[in-house]
């Protein structure tokens, strides 16, 4: 369940964009749903909405893409088999149809998946959209020209591991069959309950085999959402959508397509993109941001603005902000020191380092206070909120530390409010009062991850995040704790080397699971089953907050992306 390579792009980008893959118990906008200037707050069609970001909508190809749900500005052009709810909090975490007619008929054992289009589907230029176009689209994203998106069919499927693409390989992937034009099925080489979540991923989108470019195919992507690519200039920085005419909202039930154009310009400092929405001076009052959040000091300004603060939207990403233990690194390998340090934590500490309360929630559970992730409430040792120092040193003594004890925290440089030296310093400030004195390491953010995720480097104790690629426990919890996918020579992310038989079982017992609340119960109680090894020390949970202009209207924040849902908004 892991491409380790993009993986680490992914994090590497995460505290910045949501595409994931980026890009947090949501809770939508509570003050500043459907709001905008004026006396009318009802939406309209028409209008240009300006998106404003700070990293450009690169590699703007379904293949290279890792978005799930299907991102969000890729999403009003690539349509996919199914994709995200788009309503406010909870319900915004279900997966639904798209393209397809549901989420998914699997066999009894799920190991067989099979999807019906819906009726009626075009592209731009008014062709019909194919099972085969599906297919194709699927297949090209194995192109090594092209890489750059979720790695899991390349695990799942049959037979797929060692295909190289379309390009290179004219027979196809036989696991994916076109029984007719309508039909499309998957062959999974284990069971895998959570398709329908791999289903809302880019690379299930449409791509007419006789209109693709290769790697020039970014440039004018062939829309079948309501939406087409204009103007692509400088590698995503500036990218201009207009309506797509053969998109028809009668097989959309997602997707509102109130504006006439999008026009996306990136590259932008992050100071500057919310002085601008603040303002909201001309096209900037039509203005949005999917990559931006306040920080600490402007939210502050904001906050203090009763006409700003309505206008700043609220919501959580699946995301967790942690320490991270290597316990083959001494005094590490002690449960007893691992435990001490859980206790010693001050929480509220660290929180007022990320941003305060307003920007970062108190963490005790790995799984992200959600729902749809099974977050089971748990805390296996109490810290209270400003640390339980004297049940860190009673550990200690027993550990064979009376005389407290001398550690390294690994932190990046990068101002981030979360592997950042404030995080770090608060931490080094919990820890001293129960007698362990903390040193810290801190390193450019390169070397940084370069070296937390290479089990040849991994320090014995450092900060590290993890955000979903879906709203569901097991892309959570497999990729951090299951012993099979630890990578020796590669970037590694089960930074505890747990390797226990009896939670990898649990992990596949529970990934046969097509009904999905059954199953994020069940990654629950694996939340809590872990969370008692103390291999890692949850920290907090970020809060998202990003300003929109005056003009906006219509604001969906969902508890999939913690964003606002770009698909939504409506500026007249």
């Amino acid at each position: 369940m892991r491409q380790p390579s993009v993986i680490a792009r992914r994090l590497a980008a995460a505290s910045v964009s949501l595409v994931v893959a980026a890009g947090a118990a949501a809770c939508g906008p509570k003050d500043s749903d459907a709001k905008g200037s004026g006396g009318d707050s009802t939406p309209h069609k028409g209008g240009t909405l300006t998106v404003l970001n700070s990293e450009p909508q690169s590699d703007f190809d379904p293949a290279r893409l890792y978005t799930s749900g299907g991102g969000n500005v890729p999403s009003l052009v690539f349509r996919t088999l199914t994709t995200r709810n788009r309503e406010n909090g909870a319900a915004g975490a279900e997966v639904v149809p798209d393209l397809a007619t549901d989420t998914g008929r699997p066999n009894k054992d799920a190991t067989v998946w099979t999807y019906t289009l819906k009726k009626g589907l075009k592209y731009e230029d008014g062709t019909p959209i194919t099972s085969a176009d599906v297919k194709y689209g699927i297949e090209r994203s194995f192109a090594s020209e092209l890489s750059g998106g979720a790695p899991y069919l390349r695990d799942w499927l049959v037979g797929a591991a060692g295909y190289q693409g379309p390009y290179k390989d004219k027979k196809g992937l036989s696991s994916i069959e076109t029984p007719d034009s309508r039909t499309i099925v998957f062959h999974l080489d284990k069971p895998e309950g959570e398709f329908p979540y791999l289903a809302t991923q880019t690379q299930f989108t449409p791509v007419p085999k006789d209109k693709d470019t290769g790697t020039k195919y970014e440039s004018h992507p062939v829309s079948s959402g309501p939406y087409k690519v204009v103007k692509n200039e400088n590698d995503g920085e500036h990218l201009v959508l207009e309506r797509n005419p053969n998109w028809s909202a009668a097989t959309d039930a997602e997707r509102k397509a109130y504006p006439d154009t999008i026009d996306v310009r990136s590259g932008l400092d992050s100071s500057v993109i919310n002085q601008r929405l603040s303002a909201s001076q001309g096209t900037d009052a039509a203005a949005v941001t999917t990559d931006t959040n306040l920080g600490p000091a402007e939210l502050a300004k904001v906050s203090g603005d009763k006409e700003l603060a309505a206008r700043v939207g609220t919501g959580h990403f699946g995301y967790t902000n942690y320490i991270a233990f290597n316990p083959t690194v001494k005094p590490f390998d002690d449960p007893k020191v691992r435990q001490a340090i859980a206790y010693a934590l001050d929480r509220s500490s660290v929180v007022n380092a990320a941003g305060g309360s307003a920007l970062a929630e108190p963490a005790t559970t790995f799984l992200p206070d959600q729902k749809s992730f099974g977050h089971t409430p748990y805390d296996p040792f109490p810290a209270g909120r400003s640390g339980n120092a004297e049940k860190a040193e009673e550990l200690l003594k027993q550990a064979g530390h009376k005389n407290g004890l001398t550690i390294t925290l690994t932190h990046s440089n990068d101002k981030n409010f979360e592997t950042s030296p404030e995080i770090a310093t608060a931490i080094q400030d919990a820890l001293k009062k129960a007698g362990i004195t903390v040193k810290l390491q801190g390193l450019e953010d390169n070397d940084y991850r370069d070296k937390i995720h290479s089990v040849k480097t991994e320090p014995g104790f450092f900060l590290a995040h993890w955000g979903a690629d879906w709203p569901s426990g097991g892309p959570f919890l497999a990729p951090i704790f299951d012993g099979r996918q630890i990578v020796k020579d590669g970037a590694n992310f089960n930074t505890g080397l747990l390797n226990d038989k009896s939670l990898n079982d649990e992990i596949d017992a529970i990934n046969k699971l097509t009904d999905l609340d059954a199953a994020a119960a069940r990654w629950g109680a694996l939340d809590k089953k872990i969370g008692e090894k103390a291999l890692v020390v949850p920290l907090f949970h970020p809060v998202y907050k990003r300003l929109y202009g005056e003009d906006v209207k219509n604001v969906v924040i969902s508890d999939w992306t913690g964003v606002l849902d770009i698909s939504q908004v409506a500026v007249k």
